[in-house]
């Protein structure tokens, strides 16, 4: 008998392990009813600096942000998107912070892969596409502005950073300009308020960005996430 439950208890141990456990950036909070309510909506980039937003944020909003990697705005518009992300037609938020931009101008090969079976990258060289081009970039961000308006938020957008030199090569250098361009004409056009991290990181981008990579050392995401969070306190509802 003792064995089996050793035999037991070592299988729901192994069990424990195995089992996945939610990133603390994705962990869902218990609001303040006191406070208002805000909504962090971005891909990886966004993610790295969601916990210092909502440290730096402390007795001040909820924080909350999207369990997921947002990607593209074609991840957004679509059936994974906007619709799991918000899915309650009638809930509220005080303030909106998102981005996109880094998904939508990596290259994919034509069956929408970013590597083929010899483990390339795509890029412009050897038949890849950029995921969404510019134009249709700027008809999703509009169709995602739209819905992030019926929440009732004011709604912050955070310019693509820097895409250096990449070791992943479906990230082509500067290809984020013309993505920014469109970008910040739609949010002028929009009302959406522009969070320049773009200029933020460009002025030290040797210090804060990985080499030769689109994300960040810990310190770069530090610095975003007190600009961020200096954007959403400064949009906030005043009392």
């Amino acid at each position: 008998m003792k064995t089996i439950l050793c035999l037991l208890l070592t299988a729901c141990t192994a069990f424990a392990a195995d089992k996945p456990t939610t990133p603390p950036e994705f962990a869902a909070i218990t609001d303040d009813p006191k406070l208002p309510r805000v909504l962090l909506m971005g891909d990886s980039v966004s993610i790295a600096y969601a916990l210092e937003v909502r440290k730096l944020l402390t007795g001040v909003a909820n924080v909350h942000r999207v369990p997921a990697n947002c990607g593209s705005t074609k991840v957004a518009v679509g059936y994974y998107g906007l619709k799991r992300w918000l899915p309650d037609a009638n809930e509220k938020w005080d303030v909106i912070h998102f981005n996109h931009g880094l998904h939508d101008l990596s290259y994919r090969f034509a069956d929408d892969r970013d590597k083929n079976d010899q483990g390339e990258y795509a890029s412009p060289t050897n038949g890849g596409h950029q995921n969404v081009p510019p134009e249709v970039y700027e008809k999703n961000l509009r169709q995602i502005i739209a819905r992030l308006k019926q929440t009732g938020a004011k709604l912050i957008f955070a310019s693509t950073t820097p895409v250096p030199e990449s070791d992943a090569t479906k990230y082509v250098k500067d290809s984020e300009l013309p993505y920014n361009e469109v970008a910040k004409r739609v949010m002028t056009e929009e009302g959406v308020i522009w969070n320049d991290l773009w200029s933020l990181v460009k002025a030290r981008q040797a210090e804060l960005q990985i080499p030769r990579n689109v994300h960040f050392q810990t310190q770069g995401s530090s610095v975003m996430a007190k600009q961020v969070a200096e954007r959403i306190q400064q949009a906030l509802p005043k009392n």
